[in-house]
């Protein structure tokens, strides 16, 4: 039996999506993207174009909610079918866009550098229970304009999992599509195994800027998938309860739904957020507040409803450091992700409000991902009824170390982590999750052999579009 997390009744989800529709036809949301204005006005949704606004009739968010697929497949960079996101099956990736790390000598927040960005895609390549790669360091040694771009270079040179990116800009996602070709050919090899996927956030309270809505009409064209990060800031862009946040995130979504299906019906979503809590004494947005947690967990309630694959920004710390902290908060924020079936989880290595990112704290929550794994696939029956055997066994031996029962079910019921998560009798002296995680991450780097995905050809075509985009600007790698 499969443990599952419910926060919301059948009922609830049904009052909150009432609400949703009722305000997505009443106020309407702030559209700042003419091309999506005027194709909406076409489907006959009420617009003003002076004030960029357009009010959505309930038939039509209805319609597009039907016309997503109920699964997003994601295929890793070598062409291989790799993960399905849908239903209650849990995946992980790095939490993403760092623009700080926690760097490994002083173990102090500095800004991050391309060569921050390229060891760290070393590796996650080499962290079995990190599903998939993420653009998770945005370097600030490198010209704004590849800023977003050059992430993506950066991971199809050293991964071969898919990888979950976005782009800040309109000319960035263009390069990036220009990257996604390169190495799948045409567009319809593209759209038949997409091994990237792009996250598009709308502003609270529902607004979509240019370049966001922008993405998002072209990723549906593309036909790659795009997650929905509805970001309402309880208590400043949002109301204060935690039920209000919901229904405000349904709305932000929902509205995100209607312009990816309005450019082409059946274009891949996830159904994802990063909302948070607005503490009123620091005046900073903690997105790992136990109500932050509550409201991911809630909203992902809400999607698998609408028969719709999730996302969550979930498992993060607001800690400047691998400490307590850290470990409590994303602890919390797996162990609830994988109870909620949550299907792609966005947190891996995060530190300090969604800023900062840490190798140390990846491998970490690498282990931390594998518990929760483990929580999530429950209690199942290994030989246990009757019980007759395996007790008389028991009696009559005094210990089952060796029994059959035992090797055979040992690694599938067991969960052994290591070496972070220290769990061995002490045999010299001690050290500190830093230590055991700093040397992690030297073992790993020390390791790393690139990926042989890559064909000569690709190779060249890839490092092509981005020395085009990059000017003289010299390339990491």
């Amino acid at each position: 039996m499969k443990p599952r997390l419910r926060l919301l009744s059948d009922e609830m989800i049904g009052r909150i999506l009432e609400e949703a529709f009722h305000l997505l036809e009443t106020r309407g949301i702030n559209l700042h993207h003419e091309g999506l204005l005027g194709r909406l006005g076409d489907l006959g949704c009420r617009t003003d174009r002076t004030k960029e606004w357009v009010w959505l009739p309930r038939e039509l968010v209805e319609r597009c909610i039907r016309s997503c697929p109920h699964e997003v497949q994601l295929w890793n960079i070598a062409g291989t079918r790799c993960c399905g996101l849908s239903g209650d099956k849990v995946h992980f990736t790095p939490g993403s866009t760092a623009i700080k790390v926690l760097d490994s000598e002083t173990q102090s927040m500095r800004p991050a550098t391309a060569a921050d960005m390229v060891a760290y895609g070393k590796l996650v390549e080499q962290l079995d229970a990190i599903d998939y790669s993420a653009t998770a360091i945005t370097p600030s040694d490198v010209p704004k304009e590849i800023g977003d771009s050059i992430r993506l270079y950066a991971l199809v040179k050293t991964t071969s999992k898919p990888i979950c990116t976005g782009a800040f800009t309109i000319p960035g996602f263009d390069v990036m599509t220009e990257l996604q070709l390169a190495v799948r050919g045409t567009r319809e090899a593209l759209r038949e195994k997409p091994f990237a996927f792009f996250s598009a956030c709308p502003t609270s309270p529902f607004k979509w800027s240019r370049v966001t809505a922008d993405n998002t009409m072209k990723a549906a064209e593309l036909g790659v998938p795009i997650e929905f990060i509805a970001m309402p800031l309880a208590g400043l862009v949002a109301p204060i309860s935690v039920l209000g946040c919901v229904i405000q995130h349904t709305v932000e979504t929902l509205s995100g739904i209607v312009l990816s299906q309005a450019t082409c019906p059946g274009a891949p979503i996830l159904y994802g957020g990063s909302p948070g809590v607005f503490d009123m004494r620091s005046m900073a947005a903690s997105i790992c507040a136990v109500e932050a947690q509550m409201m991911d967990c809630a909203y992902a309630e809400v999607g698998k409803h609408l028969g719709l694959p999730t996302q969550a920004y979930i498992g993060m710390s607001d800690s400047k450091a691998l400490d307590a902290q850290a470990g409590f908060e994303s602890g919390t924020g797996y162990y609830l992700a994988a109870l909620a079936g949550i299907n792609s989880v966005s947190g891996p290595g995060m530190h300090y409000f969604e800023s900062c990112q840490s190798p140390e704290k990846t491998v970490f929550d690498a282990e931390a991902c594998r518990l929760a794994r483990r929580l999530a696939a429950g209690i199942g029956v290994r030989n246990d009824f009757p019980s007759d055997p395996i007790f008389d066994e028991l009696l009559r031996e005094q210990n089952l170390l060796t029994a059959e029962h035992t090797l055979k079910h040992f690694r599938a019921e067991h969960c052994v982590p290591g070496p972070v998560i220290d769990r061995t009798q002490l045999s010299g002296p001690s050290t500190t999750l830093w230590e055991r995680a700093h040397a992690e991450v030297a073992r790993h780097l020390a390791a790393y052999r690139p990926p042989d995905v890559l064909s000569p050809e690709q190779l060249r075509e890839v490092e092509r579009v981005m020395r085009s985009a990059a000017g003289g600007f010299p390339l990491p790698l």
